[in-house]
């Protein structure tokens, strides 16, 4: 231990700490998966916070912790953005700054029973209320919440039908909390011991008392992946290649075809020729087809994404023109400020435009889909509101080709089993080139993902579920009650300081020294 502290007296070493510390928890995300490493991967970054010698001192290292945490997240950006993902990292870790203050404050210096206790209240939710924050869709929107490592964890997804993706993430942080004082606070065990009781108190009874989802009937949707098709007639051959699968699936009984994001490369009033051959295409299968539409319209002006259902008669009308831009891929925020970003990687040089709302459509036989495009799958708040609106199944139509070699597609995949169980609805997340999966209404998976390398198509039962979960009927419940926790923990706060500064004395008053005069001495006399 001295040995660590002598290493840790230099404040460069302990940035170059405090930026590995934040980035261990990539690793329980996919690819790497070690989903039980998120229950004490904090705890190096508390241990060094808590040990910072001064407040300045513990800003700085939840900051760089933070900067850590985000270009872990978003190393997969580098080949694209270069060096403007260090400064997207910089920018975001800069929330975590008074996160490490705070760390300090309850757990530094020797804390008490009564600081350690309230810490495993404030710390989970300063932690959330930076999820919060970034979670907004100009600062790169909800990729990386803590909680989301949890995907594949039956009682973790049974929490997020309860709380959300929200209360994961909470009592992550409090477990970690708990852990970091039972390794760095001697003599501190029973109220950490306590909070990992809590912990587990909170996630039995949501195994317990939380609804599941009832199953009344199934559908037959059949997924389409051509995978990577690149070269200057790219568009072409990835139509030709997603119709040639589609056939595949005809005679299957099927109740809706989906196709990835991007998956037409032209307006479809503009190529009637493609509108024909989707129409064919829907009447040989005996379904619908959702696709997606990446182009320029011709009925308004700028570049749109829509999910467009098309039946045997052509298109239905049924159109959903995408919400969540990418920041720096679909549009480049304030782009007078930061336009320099395409001169040093591929963003976008022309913003895509926004959708206004969301929609519900009726895909035929009975079935009402929510559809969403690629990044809004994060978003936990657009699908309760498709199932709010009277959803069946989640949709979210996706493309990762840019980064294909990456972790991206695998986490991207893994979200769509968060928002199955938050809202007790089936999730289907079609991929034009990435991971394409299927999850049921409680998040549990179907059949098999299909990866990178993938050119397929494959159909999945999926059961439909009705019921109301408690996260869609309460909403972000986990959240308000953070920022009351922060709320009444600083009023406390000032109310404190006010209290000390009225009760101290008032300085007596200066009195200033007499002034003697110094006699002269007696002068002889003449």
């Amino acid at each position: 231990m001295k040995t660590i502290s002598h290493w840790l007296a230099s404040p460069w070493r302990r940035s170059i700490a405090a930026v590995l510390a934040g980035a261990l928890p990539v690793l329980a995300f996919p690819e790497p998966s070690l989903w039980w490493f998120a229950y004490v991967a904090l705890v190096p970054w508390l241990a060094l916070l808590r040990s910072a010698p001064t407040g300045r001192r513990a800003l700085y290292e939840g900051w760089w912790g933070g900067f850590g945490f985000m270009l872990a997240m978003h190393h997969w950006l580098l080949p694209n953005l270069h060096v403007f993902t260090f400064v997207i990292a910089a920018l975001l870790g800069a929330l975590w700054a008074p996160w490490g203050l705070l760390v300090r404050h309850f757990l530094g210096a020797g804390p008490s029973p009564g600081r350690i206790a309230a810490s495993l209240l404030l710390l989970p939710s300063g932690w959330l209320l930076i999820e919060l924050v970034r979670s907004w869709q100009g600062l790169g929107g909800p990729w990386g919440v803590l909680g989301s490592s949890q995907w594949q964890v039956e009682p973790a997804l049974r929490l997020a039908s309860v709380g959300g993706v929200w209360l994961i993430s909470f009592l992550l942080v409090a477990v970690n909390v708990a852990v970091a004082v039972l390794v760095a606070v001697r003599g501190s065990w029973i109220p950490a011991v306590a909070g990992v009781l809590a912990a587990a108190v909170a996630a039995s009874a949501a195994w317990v008392w939380s609804p599941r989802p009832d199953v009344a009937s199934r559908a037959r949707i059949g997924v389409v992946q051509p995978g990577v098709i690149g070269g200057a007639a790219a568009p072409e051959r990835r139509f030709d290649r997603e119709v040639q699968l589609t056939r595949e699936l005809a005679g299957q009984g099927l109740d809706l075809v989906v196709w990835g994001e991007s998956s037409v490369g032209y307006d479809l009033d503009d190529r009637p020729d493609f509108a024909r051959r989707l129409a064919a295409l829907s009447l040989e299968t005996g379904t619908n087809i959702l696709v997606n539409v990446d182009a320029r319209r011709s009925d308004k002006p700028g570049i749109y994404k829509s999910s467009i259902l098309v039946g045997p008669d052509g298109p239905t009308g049924a159109r959903y023109d995408k919400m969540r831009l990418v920041p720096f891929g679909e549009y480049i925020p304030a782009r007078s400020l930061l336009g320099w970003a395409t001169s040093v990687g591929r963003a976008a040089a022309e913003d895509r435009r926004q959708g206004t709302r969301q929609v519900v459509m009726d895909a035929g036989q009975g079935l009402r889909i929510g559809p969403m495009v690629c990044f809004e799958s994060a978003f936990s708040d657009m699908s309760r509101n498709l199932v709010d609106a009277g959803a069946q199944v989640l949709v979210a139509q996706s493309a990762t080709s840019t980064f294909q070699q990456s972790w991206a597609p695998e986490q991207h995949a893994s979200l769509a089993a968060l928002r199955a169980a938050e809202t007790g609805r089936s999730m289907v997340h079609a991929t034009l080139t990435g991971v394409s999966a299927v999850y049921g209404p409680s998040g549990q998976r179907i059949g098999s993902w299909l990866g990178t390398s993938a050119s397929t198509s494959v159909v999945y039962e999926v059961p439909l579920a009705d019921g109301v979960t408690p996260y869609v009927r309460f909403g972000d419940w986990p959240v308000q009650a953070a920022l009351l926790i922060v709320a009444l923990w600083a009023l406390g706060e000032g109310a404190r300081a006010l209290r000390l500064r009225v009760r101290q004395p008032a300085p007596e008053p200066r009195v200033p020294p007499a002034h003697t005069t110094r006699e002269s001495p007696a002068r002889p006399g003449r």
